[in-house]
């Protein structure tokens, strides 16, 4: 098993923000956007897409850290969301 800070360095290709970046990038882009929307912070759409979380979710399904499967193109299938909601919120409190 992955370490917390292993996993966190784990790189994968964001559909939202069209780069390639680690679980960590993505997260503190995501607290950025946050802290510069102030309350027009959209937790639907934090950057202009719903489904934001999907986009993290997949690299955890890739690297079988969660339960789920992804179609040909890499869009979820099937996930084990509370799973998924248990690891980022463990790595959260690992940053």
């Amino acid at each position: 098993m992955l370490t917390s800070q292993e996993i966190l360095a784990l790189e994968f290709e964001s559909r939202d923000l069209y780069r390639t970046l680690t679980i960590k990038e993505y997260l503190k882009e995501l607290l950025r956007t946050l802290w510069q929307e102030g309350e027009g912070f959209s937790g639907k759409r934090p950057f202009g897409n719903g489904g934001w979380q999907y986009d993290l979710y997949a690299p955890l399904i890739t690297h079988h850290l969660i339960t789920g499967k992804l179609d040909e193109e890499g869009y979820i299938e099937e996930i084990d969301e509370e799973a998924g909601d248990r690891l980022v919120l463990s790595l959260i409190h690992a940053l």
